[in-house]
């Protein structure tokens, strides 16, 4: 017998159909029907046949035939929802729409597995488990190790001994024994009680890290959950069965408990959870549809599932993953906005750097080599002003190697801080199989990856700072010889004008974001958790620094390619002639003014799904096997033939008159 899932005003009701041959108008009045039953009012009606209505898909929204038939329109245990004429479209059962969700009306179930075991995960794994590239399983020695560890805890309540957690309360409570009667009822209420989040949900992507990283951690078998809860979590996940989780609400220690208790509430059947199937409905409906059941928590199991830092170090990862994508892309913006500009190549020779031998501003120097004009790639920009005036060029083209190059090296450092942490055992107490006991310490503390987060931010955020500073000699025409604001009839167009006035709006808004949250601590719990890590607003913020710096440097590579056009007919090297047709496969030349927005956001896409990268990538590795090798003594007189053709300008620089 075919069954729906309706939403009506609020209530879910799971509405049976003896035929397929009924009609959606059918469904609508029986789920009115239903919904005026459990009304002392009727809900206001009088009758069914008085109600007037639409029928919507939750999934997609779309609106229904109410005279088509069920068996052609909906797949048995579909969510849809009725809709009351006068009422406002009801978004309560969606928390929607969210930003995200979208991507997700594309979804197709993964076909592929990443095995787990506590211990070899990857931020660029994590990453694609959100994406839905993957279903999880658990590694053999996974599972012994979580078998073990639940067997200390069976031994513990068995036996009764008093253990933080398992037979006490929480925090405040840790001295108040709890009867072993009540031990499972303990854990429902820690759960529930926890569940006090605010703000928007996380969008599904970061649900599934979140949701994928708590189980990583679980099986290192340090935590004490049965291999059978354990199973029916995972199974969860390989249904991108997914809870609703506000993003806001964790002080990230003990661990991210409020986000982490949002996380373990759909799994027991309550509050809200999303699905492709079925969009945002009921935990307990969604479960229903997928074939899976409410979780029933034994002792210490809503403790494990709540307890660490995964909401810090999932968003971390993500932070971690875009930030190493945008870092890199950022050279090659930066190499084109130089030749736009018309600057020298000399301050990327190998030897200045080989003498502050920091790695990243040495693979920054050596993007830029590999992109810039050379016998691998001649330009005909750089052989029209080979005899200028002009020996160096301003900090935000010439310092590149030596900003950027923090940047990728802050990265670097925080990647494997968070590597570490998502490999960690964060719960509270800890269950040692081996030697047959709990102990409580302070792994769930959130500092680690707040610091590091922090720092991220801050590294990240030059990589903006110095990116809007290129994007005002792009269009300051006494800096750039090229027409005011990159656009021709200049006083009856605008060009970029404002379009620099967003970049710097973006890296002031970072200033402030870039204030470490992690300086700060709120004693909380009564005094017991007395020094708190502020790691979550960390992650959440580094995010955002990191949205701010990718759409800044689409703001630049929009106005380095728009200054191209005034230097035609002569032609860039060949690596960064692609980046420019790249760009413009998405986003015309600008010959007057229109609506600029959209044309931002075609260039922020093409830096998010890193295709400025792939397009340059096989030329600088190519560059990078073909090239001599760089490492060599310095002389006055070790030039190679490359750095010969890099001294293309003689003379003074005109921006540079009072550096020593």
């Amino acid at each position: 017998m075919p069954r729906y899932t309706v939403h009506v005003r609020g209530e879910w009701l799971a509405v049976p159909c003896l035929t397929g041959t009924s009609t959606v108008r059918w469904l609508g009045k029986e789920a009115v029907r239903r919904y005026m039953k459990n009304k002392p009012d009727n809900g206001g009606f009088a009758s069914v046949e008085e109600v007037k209505f639409c029928v919507r898909r939750c999934k997609s929204f779309g609106l229904l035939d109410l005279d088509d038939t069920l068996e052609d329109t909906l797949e048995d245990n579909e969510f849809v929802e009725v809709v009351i004429e006068g009422d406002v479209m009801s978004s309560d059962f969606i928390a929607s729409n969210l930003e995200g969700v979208d991507l997700y009306s594309r979804y197709q179930e993964p076909e592929k597995y990443i095995y787990l075991d506590g211990n070899s995960l990857t931020p660029e794994d994590l990453v694609n488990l959100g994406k839905g590239l993957y279903k999880i399983k658990l590694t053999p020695e996974a599972e012994v190790k979580v078998r073990q560890s639940r067997e200390v805890i069976e031994r513990i309540v068995k036996e009764q001994t008093v253990v933080y957690g398992i037979t006490t309360g929480f925090g405040k409570f840790a001295r108040t024994v709890i009867p072993t009667s009540r031990l499972k009822e303990l854990q429902v209420n820690l759960v529930r009680s926890h569940s006090a989040g605010v703000g928007k949900p996380l969008i599904p992507e970061r649900s599934r890290m979140l949701l994928a990283l708590r189980i990583n951690v679980l099986a290192k078998g340090y935590s004490g959950i049965s291999l059978e809860t354990l199973q029916q979590v995972i199974e969860a996940f390989n249904a991108s069965c997914l809870p609703y989780i506000p993003e806001k609400g964790t002080v990230g220690a003990s661990g991210d408990l409020a986000p982490l208790s949002h996380l373990a509430l759909g799994f027991i059947g309550e509050g809200k959870m999303w699905s492709p199937k079925s969009g945002w409905a009921d935990a307990k409906y969604v479960l229903q549809a997928h074939g899976l059941k409410p979780i029933t928590l034994k002792p210490k199991e809503g403790l494990a599932l709540i307890n660490g830092t995964q909401m810090i170090s999932s968003l971390g990862c993500e932070a971690v993953e875009r930030a190493s994508a945008i870092a890199r892309q950022a050279d090659i913006v930066a190499a084109l906005t130089l030749e736009v500009l018309k600057g020298t190549t000399r301050a990327f020779d190998t030897d200045i750097h080989a003498v502050r031998a920091h790695p990243g501003q040495i693979e920054v120097a050596f993007r830029f080599r590999s992109l810039l004009d050379s016998d691998h790639h001649p330009s005909e920009i750089a052989e029209s002003h080979r005899f200028c005036d002009r020996v160096q060029d301003a900090y935000t083209l010439r310092c590149c190697p030596q900003v950027h190059g923090v940047a990728n090296d802050t990265i670097a450092f925080v990647k494997d801080i968070i590597t570490t942490e998502i490999n960690s055992a964060t719960d509270n107490p800890m269950v040692f199989a081996e030697r047959g006991e709990t102990i409580s310490g302070g792994n769930f503390h959130g500092e680690y990856p707040a610091k590091a987060l922090d720092y991220l931010a801050i590294g990240v955020h030059e990589l903006a700072a110095i990116s809007e500073r290129r994007i005002e000699r792009l269009c300051n025409p006494s800096l750039s010889e090229l027409p005011a604001f990159l656009v021709t009839e200049g006083g009856l167009n605008s060009g970029f004008m404002i379009a620099h006035c967003t970049a710097a709006a973006l890296v002031s808004e970072n200033k402030a974001l870039c204030h470490p949250s992690s300086v700060d601590s709120l004693s909380t719990s009564a005094a017991t958790e007395d020094h708190v890590s502020m790691g979550g607003w960390a992650a959440r913020k580094a995010l955002k620094v990191i949205e701010h710096v990718e759409q800044v440097l689409a703001i630049e590579l929009l106005a380095a390619c728009q200054g191209i056009e005034f230097l035609r007919p002569l032609r860039t090297t060949t690596p960064l002639e692609k980046v420019y047709d790249l760009v413009r496969s998405v986003v015309r030349p600008w010959l007057k003014d229109r609506f600029m927005a959209p044309d931002i956001e075609a260039a922020h896409r093409l830096l998010v799904e890193q295709k400025v990268w792939e397009v340059a990538e096989p030329y600088i590795e190519k560059y990078r096997r073909e090239h001599i090798p760089e490492s060599r003594p310095v002389s006055p007189t070790a030039f190679s033939l490359d750095s010969l053709r890099m001294n293309k300008c003689v003379g003074t620089d005109h921006s540079d008159q009072d550096e020593l």
